[in-house]
């Protein structure tokens, strides 16, 4: 194992993801031992605050923060299955200005991100370590060792036995009915300020009418609401815009439907969580 070629700078940083959350060491832990096998790579947190054993949630994150990352490794760690004969695994995707390999468990945590990255071209199992109390923190002691290995330099044949990408679990996809009157559309996430991202995408909207500037009529929950489709945040604050609830629809950042609110969690409005159905169809007008 050699160190990378042009140096730290060429090899970019190590993306963090975990549902280790902050009041333990653990995620301090797994940056110590990066610390040591990876001496001066940057670590870049993307967050610690997955729900505890939420797989669909950190895959989700990671599929979100994926175009944006720079050179580098992601080292993901959401592993209710740790100790299981589920497979330890580190995947190369095409090369780039973007991470070249991610790592974690096989577990359906690291393949959406894999796709947003242009699809795996490898995968290898990495070997359990031996000794007692290694079978219950593998992300110290299985993948923090791996990302640094691959940070440094390392080959992903270098790290254990090939696994066909293709074999790799995937996660169901998200739900989402299109039609040429409606959308029936997943929450994918609600995030900290109530806005509720939608599986659809605008195209997905647009095939069942419902685009930028008109209304939309909002099914969640067993109870209707009317918005508008707006581009910005902002545009709820406009008089005569937004109705009593304050409610609109927009494209979020990650480009997917989201329905959000002024100023309040739109959520709460709606009385929705991830994993509930949000039905759209174009609205009358105001």
């Amino acid at each position: 194992m050699h160190a990378p070629a042009g140096g730290p700078r060429r090899a970019g940083a190590i993306h963090f993801l975990t549902d280790y959350g902050d009041a333990d060491e653990l995620a301090g832990v797994v940056r110590a031992v990066l610390a040591r096998l990876a001496p001066g790579a940057p670590v870049v947190d993307l967050t610690h605050q997955v729900a505890p054993f939420d797989v669909r949630a950190g895959a989700l994150a990671l599929e979100r923060a994926a175009p944006h990352l720079g050179p580098g490794v992601v080292l993901a760690v959401v592993d209710p299955g740790v100790g299981t004969d589920r497979l330890a695994v580190a995947v190369s995707v095409p090369a780039g200005d973007a991470p070249r390999a991610l790592v974690g468990p096989d577990n359906g945590l690291l393949a959406r991100a894999a796709d947003a990255l242009g699809g795996a071209t490898g995968a290898v199992a990495l070997a359990p370590q031996p000794g007692e109390g290694r079978a219950t923190f593998d992300g110290r002691d299985v993948f923090a060792p791996a990302a640094a290995a691959l940070w440094r330099g390392a080959a992903l044949e270098e790290l254990g036995e090939p696994v066909a990408p293709d074999s790799l679990v995937r996660l169901p996809e998200p739900g989402l009915v299109v039609s040429e009157v409606e959308v029936a559309a997943e929450v994918l996430w609600v995030d900290r300020f109530g806005n509720v991202q939608l599986a659809a995408r605008p195209a997905d909207g647009r095939a069942a009418g419902i685009d930028r500037g008109g209304r939309v009529e909002l099914r969640a929950g067993g109870a209707v609401h009317h918005a508008p489709f707006v581009r910005a945040f902002a545009e709820l604050d406009a008089p005569g815009v937004a109705g009593a609830e304050g409610i609109g629809v927009l494209v979020d950042a990650n480009g997917r439907l989201a329905v959000v609110c002024a100023r309040q969690a739109a959520a709460t409005v709606l009385g929705v969580r991830e994993g509930d159905t949000v039905t759209l169809r174009r609205g009358r007008p105001a």
